[in-house]
């Protein structure tokens, strides 16, 4: 999930798995495998990189071992 923020101010969290592509027109407009689209303040690279980071808080959770107290079963 990625914060974003509407023209209007209002920030929206969008799932980054449900976006088809980015478009600059001049606004950025996220376009939405619904066909649903966006308008937001943040620029294309800005999307761009509010999702590689989400992805890659994501492979660092699944490649993290989860941490158990002494004494219990793994």
């Amino acid at each position: 999930m990625i914060k974003v923020t509407r023209l209007n101010g209002q920030e929206i969290v969008i799932n980054a798995d449900l976006i088809e592509y980015l478009e600059a027109s001049p606004d950025t407009i996220i376009a939405l495998i619904n066909g649903k689209k966006i308008m937001v303040k943040e620029s294309v690279d800005e999307v761009i990189e509010k999702v590689t980071e989400y992805r890659r808080k994501c492979v660092v959770y699944v490649q993290t071992p989860p941490i158990h107290k002494s004494g219990e079963e793994t």
